[in-house]
């Protein structure tokens, strides 16, 4: 694992210091943050992972996730003691990447952070190299998206799961894939919910990327087409 920032948001100081203590075990450069102002004024520094609490004094658990997605691609790890269901309902239709209710062991949050790490940002990744398709420029080390054919080379604004799918997609071009296994590698394994999340993430990729030729497999799942 690399040596990854991981910003922890939770108000409860015994547990704050349990959970910094096992994270920083793993090599990860951890923050502790025990108010919700205080890390949404750090939302820019633009950590790795972001480890959020519901229950906040300031800025809520639910308003700094929304603010963290409006503003970054940070992946977050939702934590709570209250009503589980609708939490976690509420947090994974909000942007949260995973979510474990209180009371949990360490262990289980190592578990899920490590995945959700490799998940986004790779474990080979410094073997990966840049991938061209249709004038687009795709970094899987960088997880950026340039646009060759747009003024001055922009790069296209992705959210985390846009990009998640386009380096799933990219990584073996003609290859089908099922909407359960862009499921399992765009929202994780604990993911519940409709597939058609995966339509949506679609239709906006296609939208940013129109030259990708993204095709639909009718009761299947998608494609990325070389031309």
């Amino acid at each position: 694992m690399g040596e990854y920032l991981v910003y922890l948001v939770e108000d409860e100081e015994n547990l704050s210091e349990v959970l910094k203590a096992y994270l920083e075990k793993e090599g990860w450069n951890v923050k502790v943050f025990n108010d919700g102002d205080a890390a949404r004024d750090a939302i820019m520094d633009k950590p790795h992972l972001w480890i959020l609490d519901i229950m906040l004094p300031g800025t809520d658990g639910y308003q700094l996730l929304k603010a963290v997605k409006e503003e970054t691609d940070t992946p977050v790890i939702f934590i709570s003691a209250r009503d589980q269901d609708l939490d976690r309902v509420l947090g994974l239709e909000m942007g949260s990447d995973d979510y474990l209710a209180k009371p949990f062991l360490p262990q289980e949050l190592i578990i899920r952070a490590k995945k959700l790490l490799n998940r986004v940002y790779g474990v080979s990744t410094q073997e990966q190299k840049k991938i061209e398709l249709n004038q687009y420029t795709i970094d899987p080390i960088g997880r950026t998206v340039v646009d060759e054919e747009a003024e001055g080379e922009q790069l296209v604004d992705l959210t985390t799961k846009e990009m998640d799918l386009i380096l799933l997609l990219t990584g073996e071009v003609g290859k089908a894939f099922s909407r359960e296994k862009i499921i399992e590698y765009v929202w994780g394994e604990n993911y519940f919910g409709s597939e058609r999340a995966v339509d949506d993430v679609v239709r906006r990729v296609r939208k940013k990327m129109p030259r990708v030729h993204l095709e639909t497999l009718y009761g299947y799942g998608y494609r990325i087409l070389s031309s």
